[in-house]
């Protein structure tokens, strides 16, 4: 048969009804579907000579997870055949609604009173990106959020935040304490000299205002490292304090 007359595939819609995704996915609940066909639901069609499905595949093995799918900068997206705008929106919204849905709600109290706490609460918004980004959460005395604002962001490994912006924040919100935090695209959960310096600074800015520096974390792919749990927040606070110390003697 040539080429001309050959039929061609009619994709997943020739498939019998029990095998189709958004059939299987109605019948007996989203998990019931593996992340590919997730995929294919959203593409709905896929390219000649490769199904939707396929071309989820392609995806989850372009970029290697859905983490790493979501935190991809848009121009990631651009030249992968079968994916226009309207699919790349399509995908994005998706993944932004997964995002935003694992993310506690502004409008509900939520108390962050230890390590353990404030790393699930910074490891939901900072793991997986593709830029450094620095956060701030604002507590009362009683250890409720009271904002978490972006301070800084900036290229891999490379944020500067201004220690003003965080202080100014804090009176702002009127808050009485404050945990740092931001990532390590690197993958490598531990403290830079910037990093020590940044922390000391910002505790030397704090201390003469009443305002306490509860926590600095520092969250990647590979875990999370804690100021505090690690004694350098103490450490480094003593330093700070010593000068006045020292004058006062």
């Amino acid at each position: 048969m040539s080429a001309q007359t050959k039929p061609k595939s009619k994709g997943i819609v020739s498939w019998p009804v029990d095998e189709r995704p958004r059939e299987r996915l109605l019948s007996r609940g989203a998990h019931a579907v593996t992340e590919a066909e997730l995929l294919a639901i959203l593409l709905r069609v896929g390219v000649r000579g490769k199904s939707a499905i396929e071309l989820g595949r392609e995806l989850l093995k372009r970029f290697g997870s859905l983490q790493r799918m979501m935190n991809a900068p848009l121009s990631d997206w651009k030249g992968i055949k079968g994916l226009g705008t309207a699919k790349v929106a399509q995908v994005q919204a998706a993944l932004e609604l997964g995002r935003r849905v694992a993310l506690p709600s502004n409008a509900e109290k939520r108390y962050i009173k230890g390590t353990k706490q404030a790393a699930e609460y910074f490891t939901a918004r900072l793991r997986g990106l593709p830029a450094e980004h620095f956060r701030v959460a604002y507590l009362n005395r009683q250890c409720r959020l009271l904002e978490d604002s972006l301070i800084a962001e900036g290229t891999v490994d490379n944020v500067r935040p201004h220690i003003r912006t965080i202080v100014a924040k804090a009176l702002q919100t009127n808050a009485s304490a404050l945990i740092a935090a931001h990532n390590h695209p690197s993958g490598v959960a531990e403290p830079s000299e910037s990093d020590k310096i940044l922390t000391r600074d910002l505790l030397a800015a704090c201390q003469p205002i009443g305002i306490k520096v509860v926590e600095h974390l520092i969250v990647s792919e590979n875990g999370c490292f804690s100021f505090a749990d690690a004694g350098l927040l103490d450490e480094i606070s003593l330093e700070v304090l010593a000068p006045s110390s020292a004058r006062g003697s």
